[in-house]
């Protein structure tokens, strides 16, 4: 079997999840005419259908207008990088906005690019892309780094990591977790043998 490579990754997703966000349906209806043949585009209008989305379908990237009336982009870039389930979706701004300290700010709270408006096609097109492709390459870097390689089985940090999101989810939903724990007797055998 072949090895996984960014790529490979990247292609074999079944067309990646965009979620485009902003408060004017004009404006999501040009972004989604540019990359709906390519990939599945979720809407939203608000900042608060924006988070509700990202838990909920767990995009692979948020194209996201500054300013909006309820929760702005600054507000709704923060909240996704604070949550252990949404910190590593790629954030692009699309905004009018030229000031160079309000894409400093947007830097400063995780988003990974800028894109002006009125938007050139090509641009955004490509820009996308290029930060799905860097996502692939960091999910493949990440889920080497929660593998055991003799194995194949999630590891410790693996397990850290995600009993705390899967906590801090059932807290908010006020919803039961569970816990199973096994343990493989003689494993010891296995991992002398096989090294």
């Amino acid at each position: 079997q072949a090895a996984a490579t960014p790529e490979t990754v990247f292609r074999a997703q079944s067309r990646p999840r965009l979620l485009v966000v902003d408060d004017q349906p004009a404006n999501i209806q040009v972004l989604y005419q540019i990359l709906s043949s390519d990939y599945q585009v979720f809407m939203a209008t608000s900042g608060a259908q924006a988070l509700a989305l990202c838990a909920a379908r767990q995009p692979d990237l948020v194209l996201l207008d500054l300013i909006m009336p309820d929760i702005d982009g600054y507000q709704v870039c923060q909240r996704l990088k604070e949550d252990a389930a949404t910190r590593d979706i790629p954030i692009i701004f699309i905004t009018a906005q030229t000031d160079e300290s309000a894409e400093e700010m947007g830097f400063d709270l995780g988003a990974v690019d800028f894109i002006s408006k009125p938007i050139n096609p090509r641009i955004v097109k490509a820009r996308v892309r290029t930060h799905l492709m860097l996502k692939a390459q960091s999910d493949l870097l990440r889920s080497w780094a929660y593998l055991d390689g003799l194995t194949g089985v999630h590891n410790r940090r693996f397990f850290d990591e995600r009993v705390n999101a899967e906590m801090g989810r059932a807290i908010r939903n006020q919803t039961p977790l569970s816990l199973v724990m096994l343990d493989v007797d003689f494993f010891k055998r296995y991992n002398d043998h096989y090294g």
